[in-house]
């Protein structure tokens, strides 16, 4: 009887453990690959530096024409720059929540296919 109890201990830990695994494990690897291609973009985008150089005279030109067009392109780059990192963003979000749904979903089929009607 005791071997019995321990493979039903072992299924319902491995059970778990298979969960835990691929929500949280999954989410902390998403997020460090998400981030990391956030910093790589950075890299080609500035953002960052725009930012940080938004009020600055474009290549030093103190002048009107320097400022003026420093605001108008930095402006542009920033837009652009955000509406691009917001597609992003928006495709590892949709990614990750199909990755959270595959199993949900192998689940319900296999609910479904036993017969239950929902």
């Amino acid at each position: 009887m005791t071997a019995f109890i321990y493979i039903i201990n072992r299924f319902f830990y491995r059970f778990a453990d298979f969960w835990r695994h691929w929500y949280a494990g999954s989410f902390k690897i998403a997020s460090h690959i998400f981030l990391s291609l956030l910093e790589k973009l950075d890299r080609t985008i500035a953002f960052k530096i725009t930012l940080k150089n938004f009020f600055q005279p474009l290549y030093q030109d103190r002048s009107f024409i320097g400022y003026f067009l420093g605001f108008i392109f930095r402006s542009c780059r920033l837009i652009l720059g955000g509406v691009f990192y917001l597609f992003v963003a928006i495709l590892a979000i949709a990614i990750y929540l199909f990755w959270f749904a595959i199993p949900l979903l192998i689940v319900f089929q296999i609910i479904k296919g036993l017969g239950f009607k929902f």
